[in-house]
């Protein structure tokens, strides 16, 4: 799904003091969470030292700050459970939950397809077997499945949601974003799109399944039926997405950037002119009506008062309440 596998190994990643540098900002002092995606971040071998360092500005600057999450393939399942391991004990310390996202695309050798890689499927489930026995000793661990559905597995949904309900572990389930920006996969329309036929039995699946991630489930249904999506959004608002590269992007479907933190300190390019002409979009442009991204929603909720209020009213009180706990937004809220 995702292209940056293609940028060359020419171009450098920050280091880690630059990254330290970034989340000393004073613009942040409000962050409560931090989420650190890939590629395979458990190919750094800086990582520990970054959650590390994370943890000491836990006291000083990030004090707001509540969880850490870390995607993983899993595939490096041995090195994943050592720097997990490693990083549970100082987060706990500082009251920090560090939630683990496994990519699943099937629960079965189907996996293996999906990611040309034999042996995928092995290593992913029992990098999550391991995870598991982890959690048994930390509760500040919260484990959880991200599937992209994508042509080859729209068929292995309600396995992978079997799954992770006999593990208790929260699942993301969303269709494939094609984008120039995050994913730098803008030629991918005809690889990555569903059928009219598939489209409707994902609507389906997320009609039937009673996927605790609801409302994201619930906006899917209309946007595959209508093609358009609506739901609310507060990119460049209260989130923002900075590449291995240090470039900023206020949302990461959009190709824009409003420099890099190597050159301008955060606050300076979040306050730009430029960040301010991208903010007027949000919500208007084209990349918005058909934004499938579930993180982006679930940020925007608590800051969208009327739409959350809507939500409370069509669900009813326990159901909100249990949406909103898997949500993990009664950390913030």
């Amino acid at each position: 799904m995702c292209n940056i596998w293609k940028i060359p190994p020419s171009v450098p990643d920050l280091p880690l003091e630059e990254w330290t540098n970034l989340l000393s900002s004073d613009l942040l002092a409000d962050v409560r969470e931090l989420d650190i995606t890939g590629g395979e971040p458990f190919l750094r071998d800086d990582l520990v030292s970054l959650i590390q360092g994370i943890c000491k500005l836990k006291k000083t600057r990030l004090k707001r700050l509540r969880s850490v999450a870390i995607t993983t393939n899993g595939v490096l399942t041995d090195r994943v459970l050592d720097m997990v391991a490693k990083m549970l004990e100082p987060m706990s310390a500082e009251g920090l939950e560090l939630i683990v996202v496994c990519a699943l695309d099937a629960a079965n050798d189907k996996h293996n397809r999906i990611r040309r890689y034999e042996g995928a499927w092995s290593s992913v489930n029992q990098c999550i077997e391991g995870l598991i026995e982890l959690r048994t000793r930390h509760p500040n661990l919260i484990i959880g499945l991200k599937t992209t559905v994508l042509p080859g597995n729209v068929g292995e949904l309600d396995h992978i949601a079997e799954y992770a309900r006999n593990r208790d572990l929260f699942t993301i389930i969303s269709p494939a974003i094609v984008t120039s920006g995050r994913y730098l996969n803008a030629e991918g329309t005809a690889r990555l799109g569903l059928t009219p036929a598939d489209r409707e039995r994902l609507a389906r699946f997320y009609e039937s399944a009673g996927l605790r991630w609801s409302y994201h489930a619930q906006r899917l249904v209309g946007y595959l039926r209508t093609g358009r999506m609506k739901k609310p959004c507060s990119c460049g608002f209260n989130y923002f997405f900075v590449r291995s590269t240090g470039e900023v992007h206020l949302c990461p479907l959009v190709g824009e950037t409003v420099g890099n933190v190597s050159v301008t300190p955060i606050a300076a390019l979040f306050r730009s002119p430029e960040a301010r002409r991208i903010r007027r979009q949000i919500g208007k442009l084209q990349q918005c009506t058909r934004c499938t991204e579930p993180g982006l929603e679930r940020y925007s909720l608590p800051f969208e008062g009327f739409a959350y209020l809507r939500t409370l009213l069509c669900l009813g009180p326990r159901s909100f309440i249990e949406l909103h706990r898997h949500l993990g937004l009664d950390k913030y809220v």
